[in-house]
């Protein structure tokens, strides 16, 4: 196996540092964080930082990096207190991609892609168009990291929509049939393929 030390990490060139530690976590999620400023701007962009906090009450965070520039995404959810959270469909992974460009806040990502919103619940944050799993949540928290600068943006749930034929009797939604993507590392698009599911596991007697 390759081995790589702390100093060697330290020591390897920038862009292969990037993807070496990006991808060597493993898969992560993939979504399209979407808010709109009080001005009425819609932004969207990409996440592989999504995580499960809890179900009841039902949470889930993001990472943000450190806002020494720009965040539009923060800028809104901070002020409007409402964001949503869509994961990338196999289709639409060119277009997800490229809402990681360094646009002006007054620009919106969905007139620069392929990208549609679509509004629901009379919610003030956008959904994308064509996610078969779409979140609507509002901002509850954050948490300074200080190790590197960055924030844990925690948000509660607040509106699910699922494709129909994705949600499983027992609540389990089944992502092959919502055709959601994952991501590895930076820039790498993965469609994983589901193969097991156990019962809940319990001490051996």
């Amino acid at each position: 196996m390759k081995y790589f030390s702390e100093d060697d990490i330290q020591q390897l060139e920038k862009l292969f540092r990037i993807n070496l530690i990006n991808s060597c976590t493993g898969y992560k999620s993939a979504n399209l964080l979407a808010t709109k400023s009080e001005d009425g701007i819609e932004n969207v962009a990409v996440f592989s930082s999504v995580i499960h906090l809890g179900s009841n009450p039902p949470l889930l965070g993001f990472i943000l990096r450190p806002t020494t520039v720009a965040r539009n995404t923060y800028d809104n959810l901070k002020k409007t207190k409402v964001f949503t959270v869509n994961h990338i469909h196999k289709n639409s992974i060119e277009d997800a991609h490229h809402t990681s460009a360094k646009y002006d806040g007054e620009i919106s990502e969905f007139d620069k892609t392929n990208l549609n919103a679509e509004y629901k619940n009379e919610f003030f944050a956008p959904f994308v168009k064509g996610a078969n799993v779409q979140i609507g949540c509002s901002f509850k928290n954050e948490y300074f990291i200080k190790e590197n600068d960055c924030l844990l943006i925690v948000g509660a749930i607040k509106h699910l929509h699922i494709k129909e034929n994705a949600l499983q009797d027992d609540g389990y939604i089944s992502l092959e049939k919502t055709h959601s993507v994952a991501i590895n590392g930076l820039d790498g698009y993965t469609l994983p393929n589901l193969l097991a599911r156990f019962e809940y596991a319990r001490p051996k007697e």
